[in-house]
């Protein structure tokens, strides 16, 4: 049943076989929320492992999926059971929050103005969390083949801001990493639910997008709110097709076909120049990519790069 419950935050953690992570992420909650009301469910997307034991033997609330039915899909699930929340906290399991990180969150979303609120993110060994993004365009598909060190430099190659400074200052952005975010009743309520088309990666990007288009920003404070393990997706052959196939998907919704062909060129040079070099990971993307109809990734992808 629904938690009809009005709270300040509703945290939804979506899981597939994180038994090792899960139990240190609720055992973070209690002091990270400190000072709101709050309550949490986990939408587990059919572990497994230990996963649903080690939550039921804590007497956390477990949404099952029944299946492995995606994340956006098992975010919306989480969204509904908290139809009352005045916010809804989206974390990924291998978080840990900080003492105290969410009040700070909580109380960016006072501007009406805000629909999203991502904080500063750690990485389990204290270096900064690389979250903020610019929105994706033809030339930063481009700038990914000349490689980070010298794409990262100009706002026009890299969608990706990794300058130091920038994680210093408040401000607003074109879309963050999805892995921990607040997001506001006014724009749950506003801006729908999720895309479930996208089973994993871009389904963050997308939302962004029609966050913005409602009038709503997308807050970055500099306040760190957790420390975070991720990463790991690039370097696995299944995820990275996923990131890759994902991210053509996306950009073809809003684009002429000529440029979705364009950029659907750039991303295949982007993963052929580095399968070149032994990547495996790159070469099963660039499969996806040339071949979707062999669908090497657990949803259906489109053989046709064509917007909708």
């Amino acid at each position: 049943r629904p938690n009809t419950d009005v709270v300040d935050v509703g945290v939804v953690i979506v899981t597939y076989n994180h038994a090792g992570h899960i139990e240190a992420l609720i055992d973070s909650l209690p002091a990270a929320c400190e000072g709101l009301d709050w309550d949490v469910a986990v939408v587990d997307n059919a572990s497994s492992d230990a996963t649903v034991p080690i939550l039921a033997a804590r007497g956390v609330t477990v949404l099952p999926m029944g299946r492995n039915a995606g994340y956006a899909a098992a975010l919306n699930v989480g969204f509904a059971h908290f139809p009352n929340a005045r916010s809804v906290l989206v974390t990924n399991p291998d978080m840990i929050l900080f003492a105290g990180g969410l009040s700070p969150t909580f109380a960016a979303l006072a501007d009406e103005k805000v629909g999203i609120v991502s904080p500063q993110l750690r990485s389990f060994d204290g270096h900064l969390g690389i979250t903020q993004r610019r929105a994706p365009t033809l030339l930063r598909q481009v700038g990914m083949i000349l490689g980070g060190g010298i794409a990262e430099r100009s706002k026009r190659l890299s969608d990706v801001i990794t300058d130091p400074q920038e994680y210093l200052r408040e401000q607003d952005l074109d879309w963050a990493v999805g892995a921990l975010m607040l997001v506001s009743r006014r724009c749950i309520d506003e801006v729908g639910p999720w895309d479930e088309s996208f089973f994993l990666y871009s389904e963050e990007t997308e939302y962004c997008h029609r966050v913005t288009a409602a009038g709503f920003a997308i807050r970055y404070i500099p306040i760190a709110a957790g420390a975070h393990e991720g990463g790991g997706g690039f370097h696995q052959p299944k995820l990275r097709s996923m990131m890759a196939v994902n991210r053509v998907r996306l950009y073809a919704r809003t684009h002429s076909a000529f440029a979705s062909y364009v950029y659907l060129a750039a991303a295949i040079a982007f993963e052929g120049s580095r399968a070149i070099t032994g990547n495996a990971a790159a070469r099963e993307a660039l499969i996806a990519l040339l071949r979707p109809s062999r669908r090497p990734i657990e949803i259906e992808c489109s053989t046709s790069f064509l917007p909708r």
